[in-house]
């Protein structure tokens, strides 16, 4: 098989040079920063250390291919965050949730951190959406061209802020969850190539 293909690329780039080219520049336009699915309890919610209500992608869930400086060669900081959540199970009530997803830099500066987050949602399902990287919570705490450390992602209810879902006296309308949350950062200049996200979720933690 693998024959085959070595055979068939240099026929596909002699006849369609522009679409192999193409083909290369999106896939250097974009990375997945992390692509976790998991669990998620009211247990795990109080038990989460150092802050509740978190699920931290760091360590082996977020990619170890990510670019340290995010501004060149290819320039990160100035283009977007494609944010992608499947939400597998969901109590009943459809109690308005998001997902606050906040970017740990290696050194930060004034707040020294930097947070998006998904739409609220209110059932189960698939959620996307575009963020361009400035249009974010203290976007510019983050110094970029030192790279990421991790990433927390945070539980909470339709208030936001300090909304916590482990807060709430019905608690039992946010958890048992289960998600798959992905990141796709793309360049500064293009667009989200929905063909380069993995159908399978590159971590599955529980």
């Amino acid at each position: 098989m693998k024959q085959v293909v070595l055979y068939f690329l240099p026929f596909y780039i002699l006849l369609f040079p522009q679409a192999f080219a193409q083909e290369l520049a999106d896939r250097k336009s974009q990375f997945t920063l992390f692509d976790v699915e998991f669990s998620y309890s009211k247990s795990d919610a109080e038990n989460s250390s150092p802050s509740k209500s978190h699920f931290y992608v760091k360590n082996h869930l977020i990619n170890p291919n990510r670019p340290v400086d995010w501004t060149s060669p290819v320039n990160f900081r100035d283009g977007l965050v494609h944010i992608r959540i499947d939400v597998i199970e969901k109590p009943m009530g459809n109690e308005p949730t998001k997902w606050t997803i906040c970017y740990i830099p290696n050194r930060g500066q004034d707040n020294g951190y930097g947070c998006t987050s998904t739409d609220l949602f209110t059932s189960e399902g698939v959620f996307e959406k575009d963020v361009s990287m400035h249009d974010f919570w203290e976007n510019q705490s983050i110094i970029w061209t030192e790279g990421i450390k991790q990433m927390d992602l945070v539980i909470k209810d339709e208030s936001g802020g300090q909304g916590h879902a482990h807060k709430r006296k019905d608690h039992e309308k946010f958890f048992p969850t289960r998600v798959r949350i992905s990141m796709i950062q793309v360049a500064e200049g293009y667009q989200y190539n929905p063909r380069l996200l993995p159908e399978k979720p590159m971590k599955v933690v529980n």
